[in-house]
C-alpha cells in the first residue's frame, strides 16, 4: 500500500511504539504543526521522520528522488502521530509524539508547502516467527549486561514481546544513527533482533575497555600547582 506524507528530517531515528518530543522553531515546521493542529476532529494527524544521512536538519523542500544539494535523507523512516500540540505566545510549538508504522520514500512530491511531502510505501512488520521467540532471551540478557555495565545496575522491565522488545533496544541502546537505521530497515523481527545481539556484545565490549583505561592528570582536572 501506498501513500503521502509530510517529512521532518531529524539526526535521529524513530522507532514504532516510542516517544518522540519535538520543539518546534522554524517557520517551516510551524506551518506544518499549524496544518496538522487545524485539521478535521478525526483525522489523523501524523507526519514521517526521516533520520539525515548527510547534511543539516534545516532543509529546502526537494523535487526529486531523496535528496538535495544540501542534505541526503534515509529512504525509510517511521510515521510519527502527534499527541499533543502546545502553542507559545511567540509561535513556538512543543509536541509530542509516538512512532507508528514504517515506511520507505518512493519519491519527493511538488506542493506549495514549505515544508516537503513525499510519495511513501507503507512497511510491513511480519508476525514474530520461532526464531524470533527463541531470540527474546538472549536480547534480554545481553541487553541488562549492556545496561548493567553502563548503569551500574540492569533494568528488569523489559518487554517479552520481539516486536516491542526490538524496538525498544534499538532506540535506547546508545547506538550510532546508521546502526539504528540499520535495525529501523530490518525487514522482519528475528533480522533486527540478531543485528541487536551483535551490537549489544560490541557495545559492552566498548564500555568496559574505557572504564578500565585509567584516567590521566589533565583528564581528572587542572594540573597541580607547584607552589
Amino acid at each position: 500500500m501506498t501513500g503521502t506524507l509530510p517529512l521532518f528530517p531529524l539526526g535521529t531515528v524513530l522507532f514504532p511504539g516510542l516517544v518522540l518530543p519535538l520543539h518546534i522553531f522554524e517557520d517551516r515546521w510551524r506551518a506544518l504543526v499549524r496544518y496538522l493542529r487545524d485539521l478535521p476532529d478525526g483525522t489523523p494527524r501524523e507526519f514521517g521522520v526521516v533520520a539525515i544521512d548527510r547534511g543539516l536538519e534545516v532543509m529546502p523542500p526537494p523535487t526529486d528522488g531523496v535528496s538535495t544539494s544540501e542534505v541526503v535523507v534515509h529512504e525509510v523512516g517511521c510515521v510519527a502521530q502527534v499527541r499533543q500540540i502546545t502553542e507559545h505566545a511567540d509561535g513556538r510549538f512543543d509536541i509530542v509524539t509516538v512512532g507508528a508504522r514504517r515506511f520507505r520514500i518512493t519519491g519527493f512530491i511538488p506542493t506549495q508547502f514549505p515544508y516537503p511531502v513525499a510519495g511513501v510505501e507503507w512497511l510491513p512488520e511480519p508476525e514474530p516467527d520461532a526464531i524470533a521467540d527463541s531470540l527474546v532471551p538472549r536480547v534480554i540478557a545481553s541487553f541488562r549486561e549492556y545496561l548493567g555495565v553502563l548503569r551500574g545496575g540492569p533494568d528488569d522491565r523489559l518487554p517479552d514481546d520481539p516486536v516491542v522488545l526490538s524496538h525498544l533496544v534499538a532506540a535506547t541502546a546508545s547506538l550510532t544513527v546508521a546502526d539504528r537505521q540499520a535495525l529501523l530497515s530490518a525487514p522482519d523481527p528475528a533480522t533486527r533482533l540478531r543485528g541487536e545481539l551483535k551490537l549489544l556484545a560490541r557495545e559492552t565490549a566498548l564500555v568496559r575497555e574505557i572504564r578500565a583505561v585509567p584516567a590521566t592528570l589533565a583528564q581528572l582536572g587542572p594540573t597541580p600547582s607547584q607552589n
